[in-house]
């Protein structure tokens, strides 16, 4: 058996089989509010609710924002493991 290369002619003929002719441009509903919501340019003071966070939170925050999908799933887990413990005390 050889390999068979593509030929340019082939290549087109798969594109253009999966090229979709659907409309993207409709508007979901609360779509265009949310994305107006961010319209608005970025302040260099923080949020409010920012100001009320304690240094503990904010380094916990940023710890489970660098995590991974798997890795938040196993802290999870660890938490509901440790909060069905206290209910057995």
């Amino acid at each position: 058996m050889g390999w068979k290369m593509e030929s340019p002619t082939d290549r087109t003929d798969l594109e253009a089989s999966l090229l979709s002719f659907e409309k993207l441009d409709q508007q979901l509903s609360g779509v265009a509010e949310f994305a107006a919501s961010f319209k608005s340019p970025i302040t260099s003071s923080p949020p409010k609710w920012m100001a009320e966070i304690e240094r503990d939170d904010n380094d916990m925050l940023k710890e489970l924002g660098s995590l991974t999908t798997a890795n938040l799933m196993e802290k999870n887990l660890a938490y509901q493991l440790g909060l069905d413990e206290c209910h057995f005390k």
